[in-house]
């Protein structure tokens, strides 16, 4: 089990940027498939990004060339950075840590950073 903690959320404007940033505490951070996910009020959580153990990355459509994930294995951190911020960004990002084993797998999640992009 790993513990999340996400800062860096708050209000832009449109076209502005914020970095999130995910700390993990409590298992082998390194081994474990790093996300964030967002929810806006209303809606589902969706994917929007994740990062494997060996650095290979996803990108939900909606946000390709603008949200860039990354991580530091030996600071157990992994960091969203957004740029060219829309309104329909607006939501609570989450944080997820995914660990696989054979036939299943199980995951952790952070308490949520609010990120509001408006004018």
């Amino acid at each position: 089990q790993v513990q999340l903690v996400e800062t860096g959320g708050g209000l832009v404007q449109p076209g502005g940027s914020l970095r999130l940033s995910c700390a993990a505490s409590g298992s082998i951070f390194s081994i474990y498939t790093m996300g964030w996910y967002r929810q806006a009020p209303g809606k589902q959580r969706d994917l929007v990004a994740t990062i494997t153990n060996g650095g290979a990355t996803t990108y939900a459509d909606s946000v390709k060339g603008r949200f860039t994930i990354s991580r530091d294995n030996a600071k157990k951190t992994v960091y969203l950075q957004m740029n060219s911020l829309k309104p329909e960004d607006t939501a609570v990002y989450y944080c997820n840590a995914r660990r696989e084993y054979v036939g299943y797998y199980t995951q952790d999640w952070g308490q949520g950073t609010q990120v509001t992009v408006s004018s």
